[in-house]
């Protein structure tokens, strides 16, 4: 069984997978969904591509990765890049959803007032479209704090390591510690999204829509 100390090593080389590969993500894929929602003939070819990736398992994509990108195998930048390809994929179809159901009659009026496609796209499109984005976020959150555990199958360390090195030695509670600290750590990136989504949908609160 890992001392509590070595538990929390894995749990920081956990978010140290997690957090750049959300942030890069994001970075990525809602500008793609922007392009996509305005511009929906290639758009929709857009979302099927990277939709794809999605469907390619986790294990494998962690192997082709070094292959595409002339990575080490057993890396953190391999895992990192593994799971932007999943993200990316998740989130563009969830951005070009949101930037769509932004009403048209909304933007047309942005447009009348002499608004550029650079301020409609920050002060029209994002705005309404953030709830959706959220929501989004979310489950990108949710997912890659799981997947960031298939890491430990290459020898990448992360809270995957307590269920390898539970099961290899038949020790269920170094797995039960490990189950427990991922949906605590999946539960908690949850909460910082629905944190993030309060303090940018101000207008949203009781009292403050007037």
């Amino acid at each position: 069984m890992h001392a509590w100390p070595e538990v929390l090593d894995l749990l920081r080389a956990h978010v140290l997978l997690s957090v750049p590969a959300i942030v890069i993500s994001v970075l990525v894929a809602v500008p793609v969904g922007l392009f996509a929602a305005r511009y929906p003939r290639v758009g929709n070819a857009v979302v099927q591509v990277t939709s794809l990736a999605y469907t390619i398992p986790a294990l494998p994509m962690l192997v082709i990765v070094p292959f595409i990108v002339a990575v080490p195998l057993r890396s953190q930048i391999n895992v990192i890049i593994a799971l932007c390809v999943y993200g990316i994929a998740l989130i563009v179809r969830t951005a070009t959803d949101a930037f769509r159901s932004v009403p048209e009659e909304v933007r047309t009026a942005a447009v009348a007032q002499g608004m550029s496609p650079s301020q409609i796209a920050w002060k029209v499109d994002m705005p309404l479209a953030i709830p959706v984005l959220i929501s989004g976020l979310r489950v990108l959150c949710v997912s890659t704090v799981g997947l960031v555990t298939i890491g430990a199958l290459i020898g990448v360390s992360s809270l995957g390591s307590l269920f390898t090195d539970g099961f290899q030695r038949n020790i269920t509670a170094e797995v039960v510690v490990g189950i427990v600290t991922v949906v605590l750590l999946a539960v908690l990136f949850d909460v910082a999204c629905l944190v993030l989504q309060r303090i940018c949908t101000p207008w949203t609160r009781p009292g403050k829509a007037r």
